[in-house]
C-alpha cells in the first residue's frame, strides 16, 4: 500500500512535510540499526513504522488542531521508544517535550535520537512517573500530559495528577475498547471532566483511534 506519508503530516499541520519525513526516515534508519542490539520495538519496516509509529502520533495535533499552533510544555509517559514525543518533537519545534520512562535502554536510545536529529525541544528523563509527581521541580509544569499504550487512564491520571499547570490537560491515545473500560471509573472524579475523542481510523486498516482527555473543573 502506498501510504502519503507527507500528505497525512500536512493535514496534522505540520509546517514543513517533506523534511518532516525525511527527519522520520533518519529516525527510522537509527531505530532499526539499534533494535539489532537492544529490543526496543517490533516494528521497524517503513510502511509499518510510518502507520503504526508516526502516523498514530501525528493524531493527537488531528484530532486536536488547536494545540498545534500553541507553545507547549509536553509530558510524554511512559515514552518507550520515543512515540510519540520523538515524532511530535520532529514536527513541533515549539513545543517543549519531556519524555518519561522507568526503562534506562528507552530512555537512552530516545536521547541519542534526539541528538541525532538535532531536537533540541526533547527532554528524555528516567524515572517512574508516581515518583516524579511528588517532586517540586516536576508540578504543575506541563500544559499538556499524554501517553500512548502504557497504562489505564485512571492509573495514569493519579501518577501524574500533580503534573498539569492550572489550566493544563491530560490527552491519553487509547482505542475504543479501551476508553469504554476505563470511562467508567474516571467519570467517579468529582474534581475533573472527562470526555473521550470521536473516534478516527489510521489508514491502510491500520487501526481505530481515539483520545480521553481530562480537565480540572
Amino acid at each position: 500500500m502506498l501510504f502519503d506519508f507527507a500528505g497525512f503530516a500536512q493535514k496534522a499541520k505540520v509546517a514543513e512535510p517533506e523534511v518532516f519525513v525525511k527527519k522520520c526516515g533518519e529516525l527510522r534508519c537509527f531505530l532499526e540499526e539499534v533494535n539489532k542490539k537492544v529490543n526496543l520495538t517490533r516494528i521497524t519496516g517503513k510502511t509499518d513504522f510510518e502507520l503504526k509509529h508516526a502516523a498514530d502520533s501525528l493524531l493527537l495535533p488531528i484530532v486536536f488542531p488547536e494545540l498545534a499552533d500553541r507553545e507547549l510544555k509536553i509530558a510524554d509517559i511512559g515514552c518507550g521508544a520515543g512515540f510519540p514525543s520523538l515524532i511530535l518533537a520532529l514536527a513541533f519545534p515549539h513545543w517543549q517535550i519531556t519524555a518519561i520512562d522507568s526503562i534506562g535502554k528507552k530512555v537512552n536510545f530516545v536521547r541519542q535520537a534526539a541528538e541525532k536529529l538535532g531536537l533540541t525541544n526533547l527532554t528524555a528523563i528516567q524515572g517512574r512517573a508516581v515518583e516524579l509527581n511528588r517532586k517540586a521541580e516536576f508540578q504543575k509544569k506541563f500544559d499538556l500530559v499524554t501517553a500512548r499504550a502504557v497504562a489505564p487512564s485512571p492509573k495514569l491520571f493519579r501518577e501524574t495528577d500533580k503534573f498539569p499547570v492550572k489550566n493544563g490537560t491530560w490527552i491519553f491515545y487509547k482505542t475504543p475498547g479501551q476508553a469504554a473500560e476505563e470511562l467508567p471509573e474516571l467519570q467517579k472524579m468529582n474534581n475533573i471532566c472527562w470526555e473521550v475523542s470521536p473516534e478516527i481510523s489510521l489508514p491502510g486498516d491500520a487501526g481505530t483511534r481515539l483520545f480521553v482527555k481530562g480537565v480540572r473543573k
